[in-house]
């Protein structure tokens, strides 16, 4: 087991709502892949709401459910996104040499 600054923050949530953490001494196993992937398809599906976003916004006369079901798509979006982040860049952090 690793320390606790070493674990990893998965890309979902507990049954609880709260986070979930990978401990691990490698990123070659099989949770570390799967957390990889879903981060991936996470980020992906960002990407592609983002564009789908744009085009609603440029419709003049975009349907106000149709409006409020992509804010709804955003912010789950966008929490995933920041958990990715948050996940990397605490990996990053760890990864780094300490001088």
């Amino acid at each position: 087991m690793t320390p606790r600054s070493e674990l990893r923050l998965l890309p979902w949530s507990g049954s609880d709502g709260k986070p979930c953490y990978l401990s691990t001494d490698g990123s070659g196993g099989y949770m570390s892949r799967l957390a990889d992937n879903i981060e991936a398809v996470q980020l992906g599906t960002a990407t592609d709401l983002l564009e789908r976003t744009s085009e609603v916004l440029g419709d003049q006369d975009a349907d106000p459910d149709e409006l409020r079901l992509m804010l709804t798509e955003l912010t789950g979006a966008l929490r995933d996104v920041l958990r990715v982040a948050t996940s990397r860049g605490h990996l990053l952090a760890v990864s780094e040499p300490h001088p």
